[in-house]
């Protein structure tokens, strides 16, 4: 484990609708991470391992860092990427990632081996709020959104709470975390392009009928528009609350440069529109007042 910078205070900015948000229950600090692994784990995603020090071991489901990626052949990335949290896992030390390899950032990730140092500024963000009623809840992202709701197992484990986790992928070769899941002890389905499972209304058809065998008491979902927007219709209907992680280039990730603006309804039931910041008021927001895109 190397060197943990000075934590820095996380600025204080106005939300245009809300009054000023309030200041986050979590320290950011810039983290100089030993790297442990990183490994393909299929033809297009790789999953990166790195011990980190006691802040950034605090991170919880749903927040993200703020990579330095290094550069590689083809130049260095002129902007950090934020990276949603994978696993995290204090007694090992460790803080584990899990990425698409198709840009000029990831593809300097990729190269990075065992021994090497990243530069992580988190953790980041306002992560997963589950209902402290919630006994059963619903995970479903397609491809590497999958990343950002797996610490939700973990939590739903040390709580005593069931998951139901619909994976959604292209094809069979490209779905991940599932062993994973299932040894979190999650239900876990998995839906493909390949056999046509993943069509929306499949899809549709396999949430409503978990819920009728096992009341859904909370979901969440991350990146897909067509999950997003299929989940706000199942969930106006079934009267369950739920969550999306969104996916946003971003400056700084600390709320102040407002590089990563996008609108939202100012609240569910209506249309009337406010703009937030993805990485200072999310990347966790209400599922009822995104905007679809």
């Amino acid at each position: 484990m190397l060197e943990l910078e000075d934590a820095v205070e996380a600025p204080q900015c106005c939300h245009s609708s809300q009054g000023c948000a309030p200041e986050p229950q979590f320290a950011v600090a810039e983290n100089l991470c030993r790297v442990v692994s990183n490994q393909w784990v299929n033809d297009e995603y790789k999953h990166l391992i790195v011990n980190g020090p006691e802040v950034a071991l605090r991170a919880q489901p749903g927040q993200f860092f703020h990579l330095a990626c290094p550069p590689d052949q083809n130049g260095a990335a002129l902007l950090r990427r934020p990276m949603s949290l994978y696993r995290v896992s204090p007694h090992e030390g460790t803080i584990e990632f899990l990425y698409k390899v198709q840009g000029l950032g990831t593809r300097g990730l990729a190269g990075l081996r065992a021994g090497d140092t990243l530069d992580a500024l988190g953790p980041v963000g306002r992560g997963f709020t589950v209902p402290a009623s919630a006994g059963h809840i619903l995970l479903l992202a397609r491809g590497v959104g999958l990343a950002t709701l797996t610490p939700l197992a973990d939590w739903a484990r040390s709580k005593g709470v069931s998951v139901t986790a619909v994976l959604s992928a292209r094809s069979e070769g490209l779905v991940m975390s599932a062993d994973y899941l299932k040894e979190a002890g999650a239900n876990v389905l998995i839906v493909t392009d390949e056999d046509g499972t993943s069509q929306v209304d499949h899809v549709e058809a396999l949430i409503r009928s978990t819920h009728a065998a096992r009341g859904l008491d909370y979901v969440a979902t991350c990146g897909s528009n067509r999950l997003l927007q299929l989940l706000q219709r199942i969930t106006a209907d079934l009267d369950v609350p739920g969550q999306i992680a969104l996916e946003q280039h971003m400056g700084c990730a600390l709320g102040a440069c407002f590089a990563c603006v996008r609108p939202f309804r100012k609240q569910a039931d209506t249309q009337d529109l406010t703009y937030r910041r993805v990485c200072w008021e999310g990347p966790v927001f209400d599922l009822q007042e995104t905007v679809s895109w």
